[in-house]
């Protein structure tokens, strides 16, 4: 299965530690800025599909991060520009899975692969609930490795 979705990631000054590289636990606002580029995306193919009134907009409120995960390949370093490409991996009743791959956009090394689970959630029941159909929808259509990409045309 192709990564479908990407989203293009400047590393940043501040996102390097004093060995001159991007910190670990940077990666996890890569991975976290890739998800809301997604999400964006996905409100638009709701609004394509005229059902973004009847669903809960998926990360606000009603989506919760429950599990990630992060193995490092190779350093990415100041001025580099990351190509984050993500997909949906498996589906279940109330949760779905993110897969990413981080790759240096000029080398196409891969710099680090990551995995998430978003689980839909109710807030003041504090408890997960079934993903709406709709959100299920265009989840599903994603599988099928569509190529996408961020807001900013990458």
């Amino acid at each position: 299965m192709s990564f479908g979705f990407h989203h293009s990631i400047d590393v940043r000054f501040r996102d390097c530690d004093e060995l001159g590289h991007v910190n670990n636990a940077v990666y996890f606002t890569y991975f976290e800025e890739a998800r809301w580029a997604f999400f964006r995306h996905l409100q638009g193919r709701l609004r394509e599909r005229g059902c973004d009134k009847d669903v809960e907009v998926p990360w606000q409120p009603g989506t919760i991060l429950a599990r990630a995960e992060c193995d490092f390949c190779a350093q990415a370093r100041y001025g580099d520009v990351l190509d984050v490409k993500m997909r949906v991996g498996p589906i279940g009743r109330s949760s779905f899975t993110c897969e990413y791959e981080v790759v240096d956009a000029a080398s196409q090394r891969l710099i680090a692969t990551a995995k998430s689970v978003q689980v839909t959630y109710d807030f003041e029941a504090g408890r997960s609930v079934p993903i709406p159909e709709a959100l299920r929808a265009v989840l599903e259509d994603s599988l099928g490795g569509r190529a996408t990409t961020g807001e900013d045309g990458s």
